[in-house]
């Protein structure tokens, strides 16, 4: 039995963000933040929406700050989705599905656990994957494309290549992963800066701010 998205619904932008009962986006996004995978199991995944597990990503603590507004990681899911409608953000994942997951086994159970992109790739090999340019062909309002990563995964190098090669003019950017795994970085960052104390949430922020389009 395959893995899919915890929220496939929501992955090609077919679904309301305010009201998921519509059959369309609701709004113009002209911004999209690309994610890797959100596991639809195992059952203690407790995400409400997209970077929703929130005691180890900061990514509505960040993004918020780009936009002067109030951090949102305490909050509830419509206060994110009415932060993303606000500011025509859209959200999505690069996987829609792992094909090649049994949710009988204790060990695929345990890899997806982990909710580590290396893990992910490592360890499967069939994939349904989120067409984003097609996301791209449909909203022309789309001016800047954003991926939330682990670098250096071969699985999502190839298909972000294709964003990147998108025929149409846009601001196409990395961001540090909001996860707690951008401690690895911050890490290497301390060591050849041994007197900065700057906490994970800043350095978070600090690098986005360096890669976002205004």
């Amino acid at each position: 039995m395959a893995c899919p998205h915890k929220f496939h619904d929501y992955l090609n932008l077919r679904k309301g963000y305010l009201n998921p009962a519509l059959n369309e986006l609701d709004f113009e996004p002209t911004t999209l933040i690309v994610g890797t995978f959100n596991p639809s199991w195992p059952e203690n995944n407790k995400a409400e929406w997209f970077y929703g597990r929130t005691r180890n990503n900061y990514l509505w603590d960040v993004l918020p700050r780009l936009y002067n507004a109030n951090n949102l990681r305490k909050s509830k899911p419509q206060d994110w989705r009415q932060f993303c409608f606000t500011n025509k953000i859209a959200l999505t994942d690069l996987i829609t599905s792992i094909e090649d997951a049994d949710q009988s086994n204790e060990e695929h159970q345990d890899v997806l656990a982990t909710y580590l992109d290396t893990s992910i790739a490592d360890y499967f090999s069939k994939f349904t994957f989120t067409p984003i340019t097609e996301i791209l062909e449909k909203y022309n309002s789309i001016t800047a494309v954003y991926l939330t990563r682990q670098k250096g995964v071969e699985l999502f190098d190839k298909e972000w290549e294709k964003v990147e090669k998108f025929k149409r003019n846009l601001h196409v950017r990395d961001l540090l992963t909001p996860s707690a795994s951008a401690r690895f970085q911050i890490r290497d960052y301390k060591m050849a800066n041994p007197n900065d104390k700057t906490p994970l949430r800043n350095f978070i922020y600090q690098s986005w701010k360096e890669q976002w389009h205004f």
